[in-house]
């Protein structure tokens, strides 16, 4: 996860003609090496023109050189101080990018932001000591000592990492309930949250809910430029992009003979057209990043099982379907696994307490027999289906697949 800064003492720092060998010169304080290593990493200036293909070919090196730097910084202190030591992992905790800002790197948001806050107190010190004479830290010995001093190393904690620690997940139609449900359970198995909705007040309530650094933003999914300005703003806030659950939607109903062609068309912009969108802008980030990912779609059994007077729905959601299989075609060479998730009868937006007690007393049963209308006879929640896309998450292997959450209805099923 990354965290940018850019404020004007930042990027004066990183201007300076002199930063490669400020950078080396090591820490403000010798405590926040535990958090920042001894130095940050320094990375070129990205081109004026933008083409940031030449560019990254240039960071890599500049990458490897870090760590290598680091695993001889190690062998050299290890040597010369007694005790067992197990090296930490070699990788930079802080980055200066000159034009681009300093940016914080750690295993959550939370930690990047703390990596991110020492990098601004650092270059604030730097400044002022230079300023007035010399930045001249603590040597690399004492530094060290300090790093793998074993109760400063027990500050950081040993505990196990979530199943979904250090991934990003986006999920639309996140105000509704589904939705929310889904980006609880993510948020649970440790990942980083990005709440899209076009009620950007209830996103944002929900994303606050969760966790301090999970982001909230207002989206409408059938305006290209909206979904464009909202991954926009979840990659500058974590700095990638893992997971997009692509849930938003909703039903409209009618006599497909007698259907107004413009609700047609207005169904399938919100339940296809715009499932479209949200894939594009994703897959343009994870072929960039070349980490692979995952796409999950909130499909729905009218794809293949549809309902009287549900055309509206059930036509758009068919062709979402064969959607999802054209990306998994298309992008497994990418590393990134597509995956449907085909729910029924679930309460949300798309199915009220008004519409159960209509649907129920038209069959003449309970709402409660009504919910549970299905093999296992129970009824299924949303917390179920967002189980079922944290599993879909998880499987690491499988893509082109659709997941069942009826809790089984015969006439839905996929074979």
């Amino acid at each position: 996860l990354l965290d940018r800064r850019s404020s004007p003492e930042i990027m004066r720092l990183l201007g300076d003609p002199r930063l490669d060998e400020l950078a080396l010169r090591g820490v403000s304080t010798p405590d926040h090496v535990i958090r920042t290593k001894g130095a940050p990493l320094v990375l070129p200036a990205p081109p004026a023109d933008g083409s940031l293909e030449a560019w990254l070919e240039t960071v890599e090196p500049r990458l490897a050189g870090f760590a290598e730097d680091y695993r001889g910084y190690f062998a050299r202190n290890d040597a010369r101080a007694p005790g067992v030591r197990k090296m930490l992992d070699p990788l930079p905790r802080l980055v200066a990018a000159p034009g681009l800002g300093l940016i914080g790197v750690g295993k959550s948001a939370a930690e990047a932001a703390v990596a991110a806050d020492i990098g601004e107190a650092w270059a604030a010190t730097v400044l002022r000591a230079e300023a007035v004479g010399r930045f001249e830290p603590v040597a690399e010995a004492d530094m060290f000592d300090l790093e793998y001093w074993s109760l400063e190393q027990a500050k950081l904690g040993k505990g196990v990492e979530k199943r979904l620690a250090r991934h990003v997940v986006a999920v639309t139609g996140a105000a509704g309930a589904i939705g929310a449900a889904t980006a609880r359970a993510f948020a649970a198995e440790g990942a980083e949250i990005a709440a899209l909705d076009i009620d950007g007040a209830g996103a944002e309530q929900l994303a606050a809910a969760i966790s301090p650094s999970a982001l909230g933003l207002a989206c409408d999914v059938t305006d290209r430029a909206s979904v464009k300005v909202a991954f926009e703003r979840v990659t500058e806030r974590f700095g990638g992009l893992d997971i997009v659950v692509s849930n938003a939607g909703a039903a409209w109903t009618g006599a497909i003979a007698d259907l107004d062609d413009a609700i047609l068309r207005q169904s399938f912009e919100l339940n296809f057209f715009a499932h479209q969108s949200v894939a594009q802008a994703a897959v343009r980030i994870m072929r960039r990043q070349r980490m692979g990912g995952a796409l999950l779609f909130n499909v729905s059994k009218q794809a293949v099982n549809p309902g009287r007077d549900f055309g509206a729905y059930g036509l758009p959601k068919a062709a979402l379907l064969a959607l999802v299989r054209q990306y998994a075609l298309e992008h497994g060479r990418d590393g990134i696994r597509v995956n449907a998730v085909n729910a029924d009868r679930i309460r949300s937006g798309l199915l009220t307490d008004e519409m159960v007690a209509a649907r129920a007393e038209a069959r003449g049963v309970s709402e409660a027999d009504y919910m549970a209308g299905n093999l296992l006879g129970r009824e299924v929640r949303a917390e179920d289906v967002a189980q079922a896309f944290v599993s879909a998450a998880l499987m690491m292997r499988t893509t082109g697949a659709v997941v069942t959450v009826d809790g089984g209805a015969v006439e839905a099923m996929m074979r």
